[in-house]
């Protein structure tokens, strides 16, 4: 009897739906206590994967960083924002002001500004939901025996180093190991707490990715939804590029090589779609609108039961969605940017004359202004990403030879002709590695990561004449604009923070 009853609170609990306040809840609005939910996983540990899905449903949902604004639905909502900052995305009209603050760069250096407030929020709800889960699972330094169970414990913790590694972007000017930036919270029980330094940060973002990894060991996920072993590598990599101690980067390019070995390159035919003289579209697997992309690994397969419409980042994003981009609010590329590709680069053609990503990122039917109700899916990682970090680690290392080998293997994809790309063969040091950073801007535009490239290689910016504000002038990485201040909300709720 005590097993049904707990399942069914379980059940019903995990999908009650409540207003939320600060940090307090679970992130699907859940009230079960951790008493219970031990007992639940004590029982089956398979149960906990209801509250999981939770904490990534929190990944795409609208108004899950605490607002109802329309640029508030998750990590794909933090994406642009953050391509947005780098200047490599224009905002060139603005009809409708979702991002106003954030182009002008008026948002970020105001504490009370929503656009300090909703990835604070979104992160610590990720956060707080996988410390529930690892809390029912015994806790933060509980090994699990339970193959499911050690499952669950792995995406858990991926999870949580997930969300403070982007905190650890956002919300710290550079690294500096000393500097006191977040509070880290390793159960959800926990009272508030003052900022930890930044080497405490990475401490345990380490140390929950590489137990992710060994516990995710023989795990085979249904869906790219889940983070598997490779995902959690790729997470790995990321904290390890931006922290880039010479052992730091000597593992980057092991856990690069591993991911490569596992997952096959974007080709050609899926980067930019091919038009025929009528219009229509040639090449149905372009357009990053598939999760079962071979080279996606991870992301999520968006369908009509989740009813994603305008407030999304394809209606933010998309000339073939019903919302903002084609209505009024378009997100082109930074013309000096797109002038640099070359016309023999698949790439150059992803974009409109105008800079619309029209043949990069679209909604498979092409009609402008046409899908309304969410069917094309999300993409939050994909293997070329790590080959590019693979040649960036290898060139800071001083191994020029293994970065021009993992850089021409994207570029044979990218280009029409190996003479296109032979003069990468004669860089060496500071060169190459501007060459490496120069095609990752190319390579990832509108995929969210290049703020994190911009930021581990120190990077500066200049805006073209085709955004809106602040054209012609330039950031350097560190300009305190570029990242985020603990919002006003966390102040008056943190007595240690101020």
């Amino acid at each position: 009897m005590k097993k049904i009853l707990i399942f069914s609170l379980v059940v019903s609990t995990l999908f009650i739906s409540c207003d939320s306040e600060y940090l307090d809840t679970l992130p699907d609005g859940a009230t079960t206590t951790d008493a219970q939910l031990a007992d639940i996983a004590e029982i089956n540990p398979k149960v906990l994967n209801a509250l999981l899905s939770g904490v990534y449903s929190s990944m795409y949902t609208t108004g899950s960083g605490g607002t109802g604004d329309h640029s508030d639905f998750g990590q794909k909502g933090v994406d642009i924002t953050l391509d947005l900052l780098t200047s490599d995305m224009a905002y060139t009209a603005n009809n409708y002001g979702w991002y106003q603050g954030i182009t002008q760069l008026t948002a970020t250096p105001n504490f009370a500004n929503n656009e300090n407030y909703k990835p604070w929020r979104y992160y610590y709800r990720i956060i707080f939901g996988a410390n529930q889960v690892i809390d029912a699972l015994g806790g933060t330094n509980a090994v699990p025996v339970d193959q499911e169970a050690k499952f669950i414990m792995g995406q858990a913790k991926a999870l949580r180093a997930y969300g403070y590694f982007y905190l650890s972007q956002l919300y710290a000017i550079k690294y500096d190991a000393s500097a006191l930036i977040l509070p880290i919270y390793t159960d959800a029980k926990s009272a508030n707490q003052p900022k930890s330094s930044t080497a405490d940060v990475y401490a345990l973002m380490v140390k929950d990715l590489t137990e992710s990894i060994s516990y995710l060991d023989g795990y085979s996920r249904s869906a790219k939804f889940n983070i598997d072993k490779n995902v959690a590598k790729g997470l790995l990599a990321y904290v390890y590029s931006s922290r880039a101690t010479p052992d730091d980067l000597g593992k980057v390019v092991s856990l690069t090589n591993d991911i490569l070995a596992a997952y096959p390159l974007t080709t050609k035919s899926q980067a930019a779609a091919v038009l025929s003289g009528t219009g229509a579209l040639t090449n149905p697997d372009s357009g990053f609108n598939n999760v079962n992309t071979p080279s996606w690994m991870w992301g999520v397969d968006l369908t009509n039961a989740i009813n994603l419409d305008l407030i999304s980042w394809w209606g933010q994003m998309d000339f073939f969605t019903y919302s903002y981009a084609w209505a009024g609010d378009p997100k082109n590329i930074d013309r000096d940017l797109f002038l640099s590709i070359p016309t023999t680069d698949i790439r150059r053609t992803q974009f409109s004359a105008s800079g619309r990503p029209s043949s990069k990122f679209f909604d498979p039917k092409r009609v402008v202004g046409g899908q309304r109700v969410i069917e094309t899916d999300y993409i939050y990682m994909r293997s070329d990403e790590f080959l590019l970090m693979n040649a960036e680690a290898n060139a800071k290392l001083g191994f020029d030879g293994p970065a021009i080998t993992s850089l021409k293997k994207l570029l044979s994809i990218r280009f029409n002709a190996p003479a296109d790309y032979a003069y990468v063969d004669a860089l060496t040091g500071t060169a190459l590695q501007n060459e490496i950073y120069t095609q990752t801007r190319r390579e990832l535009w509108g995929e969210g990561k290049v703020y994190l490239a911009m930021k581990r290689n120190k990077k500066g910016s200049v805006r073209a004449t085709n955004h809106l504000y602040l054209k012609g002038q330039s950031f350097a990485f560190d300009d305190p604009r570029l990242s985020f201040l603990i919002p006003q909300q966390e102040t008056l709720n943190n007595p240690f923070i101020d």
